[in-house]
């Protein structure tokens, strides 16, 4: 058989092409470093850290929500009639978009009503921005307590007994939340330095500034720790006069320098020691403001409770239909002039249509540039600024057990 040349000739192929290829010149050093490159990576910026999102500020979001009527409806607290929720109530919460509602004694029939009634306020209200559901629940002679709950002895007698105003601000805390409050105005920080005053007599802590001052603090935050926003009161100090304001103006004759000797010294140590809400009286201090009682005068609630005394909290007027202011001015112009002095909530406690005149002027002081925007847009912040600090909720209480809150308050008696 005869053998095949093809791998023969494959093979002579390939040896010749082994054998043929040229050879490359070995390059100079030079040579090499111009063709082979020198690798580098290139300069990188720096990957800023990630950072996180702001967390939105749920009071700036509720503000910038609201329409103008909205923002006025927020400075005002309503009093209502009647032990259930009725026509007033409706156009205050739903018509005047109100900030809150307090009340009184003619609206408590007993724990149950009261209950019940605190939560159809907060139904009315449904979800918008929840209502301060305010009361005076300061023990003694001034409470809106229920029949059926034992209530605590006066302040003055309380702490003349040795009881802790700290415990004692927990136990009306504890009251309040118990019937739905979540406001109280108190505590009481007049000083009963005039012996003759029955309008604040034995609400007041004691005869003695410094003594007073020396609870102050404590007497607020046995409240607010626990839960319910207190309003300390009635700034610049209603001890060392004599008319009731209910009825007419009380005049103070005092110099600033003996005001901060004296009636200051309270309220100085409550809001050094951060608390956020005062009220102003209807008293006319008239050293310092010869012509407007205290809640409406620029001098006093902006120079000196805002500027003197540093205080930058949510400021409230005593009721706007006391005699002390209606016997003088129209509700509208109480309002506006209230908001003018640097208040932010205001009390209309009797009358659907003085509730509608103050928001109506209100309106209207916006709209002619009496008030600013802007000015507005303070006192809502302030006043949100506290409902979202407290938590401030719409969520309804649970029916009461009155001899489990009597318990509670009997634990704290000196």
């Amino acid at each position: 058989m005869k053998r095949s040349i093809v791998p023969l000739l494959l093979l002579l192929v390939v040896g010749l092409a082994a054998g043929c290829a040229p050879q490359a010149a070995k390059p100079t050093e030079t040579q090499a470093a111009a063709v082979i490159p020198i690798l580098t990576a290139p300069p990188r910026k720096p990957v800023p850290a990630p950072t996180a999102e702001p967390s939105p500020d749920p009071v700036e979001e509720s503000l910038s929500a609201m329409t103008l009527e909205e923002k006025v409806g927020q400075l005002l607290v309503a009093g209502i009639e009647g032990a259930a929720p009725g026509e007033d109530a409706r156009a205050a919460i739903r018509g005047c978009r109100v900030g809150g509602v307090i009340l009184f004694r003619r609206n408590v029939e007993n724990a149950g009503q009261l209950a019940e009634l605190t939560n159809g306020l907060k139904e009315l209200n449904g979800d918008y921005v929840n209502l301060f559901l305010a009361v005076d629940e300061e023990g003694g002679r001034v409470s809106r307590m229920p029949g059926e709950v034992t209530g605590l002895s006066s302040p003055y007698d309380y702490i003349r007994a040795g009881g802790d105003p700290y415990l004692r601000g927990q136990a009306l805390a504890e009251a309040c939340k118990t019937f739905g409050f979540n406001l109280d105005f108190a505590p009481v920080l007049d000083v009963w330095s005039n012996s003759a005053n029955t309008v604040v007599g034995d609400r007041a802590m004691g005869t003695d500034w410094d003594a007073v001052a020396a609870l102050a603090a404590d007497a607020a935050a046995g409240l607010g720790e626990s839960g319910v926003v207190p309003v300390v009161k009635h700034f610049p100090g209603h001890g060392d006069t004599l008319a009731d304001s209910h009825k007419t103006l009380p005049v103070v004759d005092k110099t600033l320098d003996e005001l901060e000797a004296q009636e200051l010294k309270p309220f100085r140590a409550a809001i050094d020691a951060g608390v956020p809400a005062v009220m102003v009286g209807h008293i006319l201090l008239r050293q310092i403001d010869p012509d407007y009682p205290a809640t409406l005068s620029p001098a006093v609630v902006t120079g000196l409770l805002r500027g003197e005394l540093g205080f930058d909290g949510m400021v409230a007027t005593d009721d706007l239909t006391m005699g002390a202011i209606s016997n003088a001015y129209s509700i509208g112009e109480a309002a506006v002039l209230a908001v003018e002095a640097g208040c932010d909530l205001l009390l209309v406690c009797h009358g659907a249509e003085n509730l509608t005149g103050a928001y109506e002027a209100l309106l209207s002081a916006v709209g002619e540039g009496r008030i600013t925007e802007a000015r507005l847009d303070e006192s809502v912040r302030r006043i949100l600024a506290v409902k979202e600090r407290y938590q401030i909720s719409g969520a309804a209480v649970s029916a009461p057990d009155v001899a489990v809150l009597n318990e509670k308050l009997a634990a704290v008696a000196p």
